[in-house]
């Protein structure tokens, strides 16, 4: 028969403790992943309007229209919208712009281009039926 070493009871505890370890380590592992399946939502289960949320679309200078008037400009993504607001007159350009861009009051736009504020509310009001009838004509039909 053989002899049992000296060390063999400290070889076994080690033993014991290596197998202690490895079996609290996969109960680990399993709560970890049965965790993160309850908190991950797979990709072909997320809607359109999620999407959307997650989504990032870049925007660079040369994908919009610029108009300036007085020093100040207004960018248009939308090429109808460019299309039917480049139709307008410069004076009614510039009271969109100042409108818009700055929101300025009526009464701040007549001092800024020296027009009386009826003046640029009539002028303002008539640009803007005039943009949403160009709109109404420029649209793609069902669109």
């Amino acid at each position: 028969m053989g002899s049992i070493p000296r060390d063999y009871d400290e070889q076994c505890r080690f033993d014991a403790f290596c197998k202690a370890v490895l079996r609290n380590e996969a109960r680990n592992l399993q709560q970890s992943m049965r965790r993160q399946r309850r908190r991950v939502t797979p990709l072909d289960t997320v809607s359109p309007t999620e999407w959307d949320k997650l989504s990032v679309t870049d925007s660079y200078p040369s994908d919009s229209f610029v108009f300036s008037s007085h020093g100040y400009s207004m960018c248009i993504d939308n090429e109808l919208v460019a299309a039917a607001f480049a139709g307008l007159s410069a004076t009614e350009q510039s009271i969109l712009i100042l409108r818009c861009a700055l929101d300025m009051t009526d009464s701040e736009i007549g001092a800024y281009l020296e027009m009386s504020r009826s003046a640029v509310q009539r002028r303002r009001t008539k640009a803007l039926t005039g943009l949403r009838a160009k709109l109404a004509a420029l649209m793609p039909k069902g669109g």
